[in-house]
């Protein structure tokens, strides 16, 4: 049976595109399964003048958009929670207005103090309303409930930034009360990661630089910029993908194993892999990371010709790069990324590599055999959920060859309609006070710490852009990267 929470909702940014299509279905998604049910009331703020009736009518409509039946009587009484008042988050007049909505909220529902405020809005804003919350008296000050800050990327666009947003959080909320929002830890197949190293001797044995000869992580995305060309221009893929979630599932495929399977042992242990990412000198950076940016096909624009998108742009649509752990475990064992926009298609992998044995036994003079093949673990992250491995095995006929064969397993269509949307999940954690699918601040600043010198390093030359065409897998560049090391990105095109 699910555990109810009990707590006040305050959605800044509350009418935005986010929490319409995401925030408010997840709500409803734990509100059917029982983690929510009489005790909880949710307030939705903006600029925008609504009142209760026209706000709920909103969230009807959210739900019917992400296909639920809206009109249900379950609906009906998940909607009658919802309460909206318009706000300026720079006017310190209208926290007590707040405030005094929140009291009665409390009350009427037996919230018993506890609070969550979801900050869905401009970064710049993020230090403003956190300070308001505090000064202005919104933040429970009953010493048996929890007030529990979340904030949506992008945290600072460079180390200072962040670091800089950080210490105007942290004048109001601890640390362990603020849940910086990553979606992609919220995804079935990267929480999967844990269960795969620590519950497996099979696994975890063979999980270092003696068995295996390198990582790769593909984010492949198949559309453009669209709508969010304003922002992305201003971002990048370098800050948009590689920082947080490329950063993240890193962390956890190269973490050593948690005392516990707590959320403080398991960031800790993250630090730590962070901590002992090489921090490339000029010459490295250079070498070791490319980026790119899409040109035209057909009826399809090159980016500098998308909407909002300045013709001179030198914002990269595409990183891929190769990143060196200094410690015992990794050393010598590369991990390789990438990830843009207007690629082959939309799917995020994880490819482990194993060495191939030191003697090809089977490679024997007369015979025709091709060399053996590389074992492969594949975690399928999206569009399917699953696993693939590739085994060496003999073919089914008289001679002795071998062949690459797979053993695969992904999530049937049954399972995955019962798999939790990652928001559904996250918010889930910030209910429980969970912090292991959030980012800490230690781990946010060594990931801006280590992205920064690429950055400093891109900016001091022009690039040759556009550099790849749509639907390809990327740049000659990202091919050339990893032959180098005379390897080869285990997805490719025709493969």
């Amino acid at each position: 049976m699910a555990t109810e929470r009990t707590a006040l909702f305050m959605f800044f940014g509350g009418t935005g595109d986010l929490a319409y299509r995401k925030l408010y279905p997840s709500l409803f998604n734990l509100y059917r399964k029982g983690n929510l049910r009489s005790h909880f009331a949710v307030i939705g703020t903006s600029r925008q003048t609504l009142d209760d009736e026209k706000f709920r009518a909103a969230i009807k409509k959210s739900l019917a958009d992400s296909g639920e039946r809206a009109d249900s009587k379950e609906a009906s009484d998940f909607i009658s929670h919802f309460y909206y008042q318009a706000h300026d988050v720079t006017d310190t007049a209208h926290y007590s207005v707040l405030k005094e909505l929140a009291d009665k909220l409390d009350k009427k529902y037996k919230l018993q103090g506890n609070r969550i405020f979801y900050l869905s809005m401009a970064p710049q804003f993020f230090g403003t309303i956190a300070q308001d919350l505090r000064s202005q008296g919104l933040m429970s000050d009953n010493k048996d409930a929890f007030n529990r800050l979340v904030i949506e990327k992008p945290f600072g666009r460079d180390f200072d930034s962040a670091k800089q947003l950080n210490d105007a959080l942290s004048k109001s909320f601890d640390e362990e009360q603020i849940f910086r929002i990553d979606h992609y830890l919220g995804k079935e197949m990267i929480q999967n990661i844990e269960a795969l190293r620590f519950g497996n001797t099979l696994v975890e044995s063979l999980w270092n630089n003696r068995y295996i000869d390198n990582i790769q992580v593909t984010l492949s995305e198949k559309l453009g910029v669209e709508e969010r060309a304003s922002y992305y221009d201003n971002s990048g893929a370098l800050r948009d993908m590689v920082q947080n979630h490329i950063m993240q599932i890193v962390s956890l495929l190269a973490m050593e194993q948690p005392v516990a399977f707590t959320d403080t042992d398991i960031r800790a242990e993250k630090v730590k892999a962070l901590r002992s990412l090489r921090v490339y000198n000029v010459a490295d950076a250079a070498t070791n990371f490319v980026r790119g940016q899409y040109g035209s096909i057909n009826d399809q624009a090159d980016y500098r010709h998308e909407d909002n998108v300045p013709h001179d742009s030198t914002t990269e649509t595409f990183v891929a790069g190769k990143l060196l752990f200094d410690n015992y475990r990794w050393s010598g064992t590369p991990f390789y990324i990438r990830t843009g926009k207007m690629l082959a298609d939309k799917f995020t992998r994880v490819d482990v590599v194993f060495k191939k044995p030191l003697v090809d036994i089977f490679a024997f003079p007369q015979a025709p055999n091709a060399p053996l093949a590389a074992n492969v673990l594949t975690i399928f992250v999206e569009p399917h959920a699953g696993f693939s491995l590739q085994l060496n095995a003999k073919t089914n006929d008289a001679t002795f060859q071998t062949e690459p064969i797979k053993l695969d397993y992904l999530v049937d269509a049954e399972k995955s309609k019962e798999t939790p949307e990652p928001y559904e999940r996250l918010l889930h954690d910030v209910m429980k006070g969970d912090g292991t699918n959030f980012s800490s601040w230690p781990e946010v600043s060594y990931a801006w710490k280590f992205v920064d010198q690429i950055r400093r390093v891109w900016d001091l030359q022009e690039p040759q852009f556009p550099n790849y065409t749509p639907h390809s897998m990327g740049p000659a560049a990202a091919e050339e990267l990893i032959q180098r090391d005379h390897r080869q990105w285990v997805y490719r095109l025709n493969n």
